[in-house]
């Protein structure tokens, strides 16, 4: 094994990065991986495109370094639906359905921050859904619409309980 080489697990699997262990995790994931749901939007941590989750947490993957990422989980777009089925996550889903996406270039960071939020609150208000999302941003502006798919998210997976 290169000594430079880094065990990451991403989606559930177990995957060797050989490359620069100090590039930004998004290069990794989306050149090395070949996984584009992230998006380089910013570079700088500011817009969310890039959002992937940490061991649950969103995290900009455009500013974190891939060597930091070893020994965590990390969860793409990708990586949400069901590998079996194919059925997507509740929260892709309701994006679907309440049409949360325009152009489609922030979805990814929604997404991602909605599902973190969804995991540590179930039942969010209005106000609390905007808190955890501020940090992405929609140029199209359809907050009206992202606000209602994690709405629905948050009806679905109470539903399905």
């Amino acid at each position: 094994m290169d000594e430079t080489a880094i065990q990451l697990n991403i989606n559930g699997l177990n995957k060797l990065s050989s490359g620069d262990p100090d590039r930004n995790l998004l290069d990794c994931l989306r050149v090395e991986m070949g996984l584009n749901g992230p998006k380089y939007g910013c570079g700088l941590a500011q817009c969310g495109a890039c959002t992937v989750l940490i061991d649950g947490s969103p995290a900009r993957a455009c500013v974190l370094r891939t060597r930091h990422a070893e020994g965590h989980k990390i969860t793409t777009l990708e990586g949400l639906a069901d590998p079996e089925t194919g059925k997507l996550h509740p929260v892709q889903a309701a994006f679907l359905e309440m049409e949360g996406a325009q152009c489609g270039y922030c979805t990814n960071g929604m997404v991602m921050s909605a599902i973190a939020l969804l995991e540590q609150n179930p039942s969010p208000t209005d106000t609390e859904i905007r808190l955890a999302l501020r940090h992405n941003l929609c140029r199209c502006g359809a907050h009206t619409e992202i606000i209602a798919s994690v709405k629905r998210a948050a009806q679905n997976m109470e539903a399905s309980k």
